[in-house]
């Protein structure tokens, strides 16, 4: 994955049939499965759990396919978009594995094909329980552990809105949390309220949020107006601090606690409770009421 996407247009991309619907053929039982996770985003979050999993064990009884890794694929690029419970992770990332055991895609040596990246996601960051028995899988595991580790030495200098430069090597006696997001992307602006909910809980206790997008100037303030948010939004239009995170997909957020340390992250899209769980990790807490 080589370009920077979130959920809506993982989908697109791994369902192409919902841009272009000549493009694959839906049998009479896949069919209606591919409409409910076009749609899946229009439902209310209360109900979003439960159409989840009840897709994925429908998923996992289509017979084997290329189709039904598509699929799987597609439910599982947004079943991480907020907290719809463990059980329905788990349910979703047991389903993608299946089809890609039955239906293992090619690949180019060192670059795990993308479905298999997506269960190592789940599996690495979500601590989802998996095993695809195949290289690819192995080879997608390395390479989040080995970016995991670059991103642990992270050092980045960014200009805010206002004018003003912010080191991350420099903000050590604070919490950092770091996150990449864009003006187009739904998953980003939906958590954005959140992220300034708990940026005014936490400031007083050493809490500094960097919000950073690649966009140009005009747009992200076009964007912002209006909206009142004030923890610190930064610009990288030549996308360097992304290249140095190794973000290809967004929202995607990094919290450093007061020594420095990368102690959380998330691949997706969080609700206030998981971010909560994500400072937790760099010693903030708050009970939600």
């Amino acid at each position: 994955m080589s370009i920077l996407r979130c959920a809506v247009v993982a989908v697109a991309v791994l369902l192409p049939s919902f841009a272009q619907k000549q493009a694959i053929s839906w049998t009479e039982q896949e069919q209606p499965i591919a409409t409910e996770i076009r749609t899946l985003r229009q439902l209310p979050d209360t109900q979003r759990a439960a159409v989840t999993r009840d897709l994925a064990l429908r998923i996992r009884q289509l017979p084997t396919s290329a189709n039904k890794l598509r699929l799987a694929s597609g439910l599982a690029n947004l079943s991480t978009e907020g907290d719809f419970g463990r059980d329905t992770l788990q349910a979703v990332t047991t389903t993608l594995a299946q089809a890609l055991r039955d239906s293992p895609p090619p690949s180019v040596p060192g670059h795990p094909a993308a479905p298999f990246q997506t269960l190592a996601q789940l599996v690495y960051y979500e601590h989802m329980q998996a095993s695809a028995g195949s290289q690819q899988f192995d080879e997608a595991m390395a390479q989040l552990k080995a970016a995991d580790e670059r991103r642990r030495s992270a050092r980045f200098t960014l200009t805010d809105l206002q004018g003003k430069q912010w080191t991350l090597g420099d903000l050590k006696g604070k919490v950092v949390l770091v996150n990449f997001w864009a003006t187009w992307c739904p998953p980003c602006r939906k958590e954005m309220p959140d992220l300034e909910a708990l940026y005014a809980l936490f400031k007083s206790d050493g809490l500094v949020v960097l919000a950073i997008s690649d966009e140009d100037r005009a747009k992200v303030d076009s964007f912002l107006a209006g909206k009142n948010f004030t923890f610190t939004v930064l610009l990288d239009p030549d996308r360097k601090v992304h290249e140095i995170f190794e973000v290809e997909g967004i929202p995607k957020s990094f919290v450093y606690d007061r020594k420095g340390k990368l102690v959380a992250e998330s691949i997706d899209m969080r609700t206030r409770g998981q971010f909560l769980a994500m400072l937790g990790s760099a010693g903030l807490h708050h009970q939600l009421p």
